[in-house]
């Protein structure tokens, strides 16, 4: 590609009254009024004082910015050019917007976050969010540290992290996110809560738990999923009494990596070596710890008591993962390995057959997808120095994250499990120009836009009657 004229040659103004940068925001904003997101959130939400007043278009305005990729309240200006008055009102400024976060007080975020999870469920049974999820979906529960570099922030302070494999200690704040997926779908996210930096990675992660599985369930019988088997996927930070018996409680499965300790070691020791099988990876990973990639291991499972000794005792299965480790396994003269193993476990009462559990449990990665879908979009910043108005923020990630799937759905298969980003770039970012003809509002998109049969599709689906 080359350009046909020189900048010499080109003149450029900022003078076209009637051109927009995101018209895709009109079909995502006709989902999210088909839904009812105003009267949900107007419902729910209820701020005393001029800065809490229409709570509903407020929080419209900030997600509707977060669709396209905002991320600060600054940022959320991009609502205000070109022709976007003749397809919106009601829109804020983005001073009025961070006057109405800062307003906010943790109770205030509760209400707000029974706003998001009421939304959730209209969602799914507006659109087939998730797909396939009659007979098994994922709860997956984890935490991060959001890094910050304002001294005034409240709430930050130094937790662990990892940059490149490596553990480091930074300032931040630290969200813990629940998402809800099936085999055939992407993650959509059923619960958010923001934390201090210092927090450990379980602080609170029952209670919330409790109520992902809620609006999990709530959320899978809109959409048809009534019978489905419910796993909760935690790693070992959430390994807990207070974890398993939450699961247990809501009669839901649980799996979750225990640490290696010499109970477990002991356990694993038992483990009859012709009980061994071996599995080859779909695609090879990359461990940080040996520098090379990993395509084989060998699983094999035994029955392991949890808190022995205690009322919350639970029996269940542990199921291990081995590879070698081929820095500690010698060789002898003819170049026979003799292995030294490296052990991952899971515990977990999954009514799947070994290898199925097994891989089941690996897919709880996939939340780890959704944190860098979140990070290159609306989480790259909290915005505000204060705490709740930062909390407020992270739930309105949620409802602009469910959006964006809900929307990239009714697209069709083609974008039904692609990355937020490419979501916003081929349906909410398109460049469009207003016309008035006659007593209609006409949106002119570009000739040959390579996904124009998605957009088209996702326009007529918005208004079509719900499923």
């Amino acid at each position: 590609m080359r350009l046909l004229r020189h900048a010499g040659t080109t003149r450029v103004a900022f003078d076209e009254p009637n051109l927009v940068s995101c018209a895709g925001l009109v079909p995502a904003m006709e989902l999210a009024e088909s839904c009812d997101l105003h009267g949900i959130v107007a419902e729910r939400v209820r701020i005393d004082g001029d800065k809490g007043a229409n709570a509903g278009g407020k929080v419209a305005t900030v997600v509707a910015g977060m669709l396209t990729g905002a991320d600060c309240i600054d940022d959320l200006d991009v609502l205000r050019h070109g022709g976007m008055s003749a397809l919106f009102g009601g829109v804020y400024a983005p001073s009025t917007l961070g006057e109405f976060l800062r307003a906010f007080t943790h109770g205030h975020v509760r209400q707000l976050q029974a706003a998001s999870r009421d939304l959730l469920v209209q969602l799914a049974r507006r659109t087939p969010l998730l797909p396939a999820g009659d007979a098994v979906a994922f709860l997956d529960v984890d935490s991060l540290l959001r890094r910050v570099y304002g001294k005034k922030k409240q709430g930050a302070g130094f937790g662990h992290a990892k940059v490149g494999g490596y553990p480091v200690l930074l300032r931040g704040l630290n969200p813990l996110i629940a998402t809800l997926s099936t085999p055939a779908a992407a993650p959509v996210i059923v619960a958010t809560q923001l934390r201090a930096g210092n927090a450990g990675s379980a602080r609170g992660a029952a209670f919330l738990l409790a109520e992902a599985i809620t609006t999990a369930k709530a959320t899978l019988a809109a959409g048809h999923g009534v019978g489905a088997d419910i796993v909760v996927r935690a790693d070992s930070a959430f390994y807990s009494q207070k974890v398993i018996a939450a699961c247990r409680r809501a009669l839901v499965r649980f799996s979750v990596t225990i640490r290696v300790d010499q109970k477990v070691k002991a356990t694993i020791a038992s483990i009859p070596d012709d009980r061994w099988v071996e599995i080859e990876y779909p695609q090879p990973v990359w461990d940080d710890d040996q520098q090379r990639f990993i395509s084989r291991a060998q699983i094999a499972e035994a029955r392991y008591t949890a808190f022995a000794g205690t009322r919350s005792e639970v029996t269940a299965r542990l199921i291990v993962r081995r590879i070698p480790d081929l820095r500690k396994t010698p060789v002898d003269d003819q170049g026979v390995l003799f292995p030294v193993w490296r052990y991952h476990a899971v515990f977990t009462d999954s009514p799947f057959i070994l290898e199925q559990a097994e891989a089941h449990h690996r897919g709880h990665a996939v939340i780890e997808q959704v944190f860098a879908e979140l990070i290159d979009g609306p989480l790259a910043h909290l915005p505000s120095g204060r705490f709740n108005a930062n909390n407020a923020w992270l739930t309105c990630i949620a409802i602009a994250h469910n959006l964006t799937r809900a929307l990239a759905v009714l697209a069709g298969p083609a974008l039904a499990t692609t990355r937020a980003a490419t979501t916003r770039h081929r349906l909410i970012n398109v460049a469009g120009r207003v016309a008035h003809h006659a007593r209609r509002l006409h949106l002119h998109l570009p000739t040959y836009w390579p996904w124009q049969d998605s957009w088209q599709q996702t326009w007529h689906a918005v208004h079509a009657p719900p499923i």
